[in-house]
């Protein structure tokens, strides 16, 4: 099964923001909450936020998203591909991918969410591939000497320009090391180097990467039911970033996985919190209210992470706050030659805890409550 996951959708939105319906972004809305507010440090619960993925594919659709969710949510996940061509030579790129990304940011500030960044060098929807990296450039590996500087350049921008709380550099990168073992040691060498350089520009930002904990638990990715998960947690992945790793991150779709939200074990989260003293959070995850999930496991997988994990957990990303228009997301596909991708997309068209119209299910009120409770 390919890795399921969406951030492709994120830059779609990004898209959006740039390009609606021929309207410059900064014509938008205001561009004067540069400077979001942080959250206090002293939370005795964890931050909890969505990615800003639109119901529809639009910008009023993006912004009513933003301004629903915002009072649900502390937190936007903010994760984008990287601008390989902006930044090989210098953070200091003038990159209109970057300044959607401001764009962003400004307008989940005016709705009152503060951002946490992951750049993401590979393909949302299949971690075996790298994303947007030019042709020309051949194929491309962690190894090239312009992948790197790209990669380490744009992490010094977006430490520079947003002094972030948090800043990812891969997600679910498990994944890729697992797929190509050779170029492991590639990639933890360039995110040495970045989380030195990142610490350089604003000392106080915490590096990560995430791991889909799904994957450390299964020996392989599936969606059988009647599998059981290992005893064996291929833990090996994660101490291979130690110690430059301010807080370990995973992802996690247990509802692939299990025939019902409240099968998932007792004890499937919990090692993390013997593993380690450093903190947790959950990067991104969910489970769908329809078929292999059902009203009952969303709120059931809401639940045992926050029963399991709650109080460790620095923030908890939700994937989706509202459903997706599958009509909508499967023209844009189809227009930019992705049309592949279609049969994934299904997987989440039902993720959110709000339905494609912004109406409320169930797990929404599961949400709340905990988002309201000390854990």
């Amino acid at each position: 099964m390919r890795n399921l996951r969406l951030p492709f959708l994120l830059a779609l939105a990004l898209l959006i923001l740039a390009c609606g319906q021929g309207t410059p972004a900064s014509t938008l809305y205001p561009t004067a909450f540069a400077s979001p507010p942080n959250p206090s440090t002293a939370a005795s619960r964890p931050l909890m936020g969505f990615f800003p993925t639109p119901a529809e594919v639009s910008v009023a659709s993006i912004i009513q998203t933003i301004h629903n969710m915002s009072a649900h949510a502390d937190v936007v996940l903010i994760q984008q591909p990287i601008p390989w061509e902006d930044f090989v030579a210098s953070p200091e790129a003038n990159s209109k991918a970057l300044n959607d990304t401001h764009n962003l940011v400004d307008l989940a500030a005016q709705s009152g969410l503060s951002p946490i960044f992951v750049m993401d060098p590979l393909n949302g929807l299949d971690r075996r591939e790298f994303q947007n990296v030019p042709a020309s450039w051949g194929k491309p590996t962690f190894a090239d000497p312009r992948i790197r500087a790209a990669f380490r350049n744009y992490a010094v921008r977006l430490a520079r320009d947003f002094h972030p709380r948090y800043l990812g550099l891969a997600s679910e990168i498990n994944t890729y090391m697992a797929t190509y073992p050779d170029d492991a040691d590639n990639f933890l060498s360039l995110y040495r180097e970045t989380y030195a350089a990142i610490k350089a520009e604003s000392p106080d930002t915490q590096v990560f990467v995430t791991f889909q904990w799904d994957q450390l638990r299964f020996p392989l990715p599936s969606t059988d039911a009647a599998k059981t998960p290992s005893k064996a947690i291929h833990w090996e992945f994660i101490e291979a970033f130690e110690p430059e790793l301010d807080l370990w991150v995973i992802s996690s779709y247990p509802c692939f996985y299990f025939k019902t939200g409240d099968a998932i074990p007792p004890d499937y989260y919990t090692p993390l919190l013997t593993k380690t003293t450093k903190p947790l959070a959950i990067g991104e995850g969910g489970c769908p209210s329809t078929a292999p999930g059902s009203p009952a496991s969303q709120s059931a997988y809401l639940e045992t992470i926050h029963t399991q994990l709650g109080e460790r957990l620095a923030f908890w990303i939700y994937l989706l706050y509202n459903d997706l228009d599958m009509d909508a997301y499967r023209k844009i596909l189809h227009t930019q030659n992705r049309g592949d991708d279609v049969d994934t997309l299904s997987w989440f068209v039902h993720m959110g805890l709000a339905d494609v119209h912004g109406n409320p299910k169930p797990s929404l009120a599961t949400w709340d409550a905990l988002r309201a409770s000390n854990p």
